[in-house]
């Protein structure tokens, strides 16, 4: 029988997502890729520094620590094979016990998704996120100012969701955005015994818990989640509802009725959060590693807007 990644919680991540490689993306933005490829040769023994997702990887890593392969992390990048060396030995530096990787050379990198099975997907690239979520993939584009703090918490990894777009469907938000608030309260109290459809990080959700569920008491590592999201009273009851349904428990709630999330974000101190608004991931980078969830109407409506700001393309 083959190797596989079956009964795993795989991650999949760019090369600036998990290391620092702004310097080096800034040359190839003024330069090109062959200006980018030499300095990734001259620097190819030179360990990067870690970059958003390290502390998630570290942590997803520790799980196995026992010697029981449960958590799988694999670089998936527009990088040529060459600077793929230097992703490699940054790792190994680091002390990550990275195996597998796919470069591509400026080819989309998310249709290796779906043979790796992958759970979860971070890139620094929005059309690659872009591309994961409609194939239906967890995917982030990665803020690469966000605070990075793989010390705190040591033994905990923390992982924080926003709800509508993110662990829940938008439909409640195309409701929001069309009608406002006072229909959406009234829109969701009346449909409060109805759970909400699923939205693309329910997957990543139920994964994480198999995981903590199948390492148990055997590794240090705790997993703890929240839910953090502007839905207030009475619209929360239906959140809570349908994670009743789902039957997925997470350890913290906030129902914010708009407040924002940075500060709240920071006392919880999470690993990554995950947010499908701009101005949330904004807010949340004072607090950690944070992710832009390019889902649901409010993104299909900013798109638009690009599109029709932008000048008519001549024939």
């Amino acid at each position: 029988m083959g190797v596989t990644l079956d009964n795993k919680l795989v991650v999949a991540l760019s090369s600036r997502a998990l290391f620092d490689f702004e310097a080096e993306n800034r040359v190839f933005d003024e330069q090109g890729d062959g200006a980018y490829e030499r300095l990734q040769l001259e620097r190819i023994d030179q360990p990067a520094r870690p970059g958003v997702a390290f502390p998630l990887v570290k942590k997803l890593l520790a799980f196995n620590e026992d010697g029981e392969h449960r958590v799988e992390v694999v670089i998936l990048s527009r990088n040529d094979p060459v600077s793929g060396l230097r992703v490699f030995n940054s790792a190994k530096a680091e002390g990550l016990n990275l195996q597998r990787g796919v470069f591509t050379k400026g080819e989309a990198p998310y249709r290796y998704l779906k043979p790796l099975g992958a759970h979860l997907f971070l890139s620094a690239n929005p059309d690659d996120v872009h591309g994961a979520l409609d194939s239906k993939f967890p995917a982030a584009r990665v803020f690469s100012t966000s605070l990075v703090d793989a010390a705190r918490h040591p033994q905990e990894l923390r992982i924080a969701f926003d709800g509508d777009a993110v662990l829940f469907s938008d439909e409640a938000e195309q409701v929001y955005q069309s009608a406002g608030l006072d229909a959406f309260q009234a829109h969701e109290t009346a449909h409060v015994a109805r759970p909400l459809p699923p939205g693309p990080f329910k997957p990543l959700l139920e994964a994480l818990h198999r995981l903590q569920r199948a390492a148990g008491e055997k590794v240090s590592i705790r997993l703890r989640t929240a839910l953090v999201t502007a839905r207030s009273a009475p619209a929360h009851e239906r959140a809570i509802r349908t994670l009743m349904d789902w039957g997925i428990e997470v350890d913290e709630a906030m129902f914010l009725g708009g407040l924002q999330k940075g500060p709240f974000l920071r006392e919880f101190e999470p690993d990554f959060f995950f947010d499908d608004q701009v101005s949330h991931c904004e807010s949340a980078v004072v607090a950690g590693p944070t992710g832009h969830v390019s889902a649901g109407v409010v993104n299909r409506r900013a798109i638009v807007d690009v599109a029709e700001a932008a000048p008519a393309a001549r024939a």
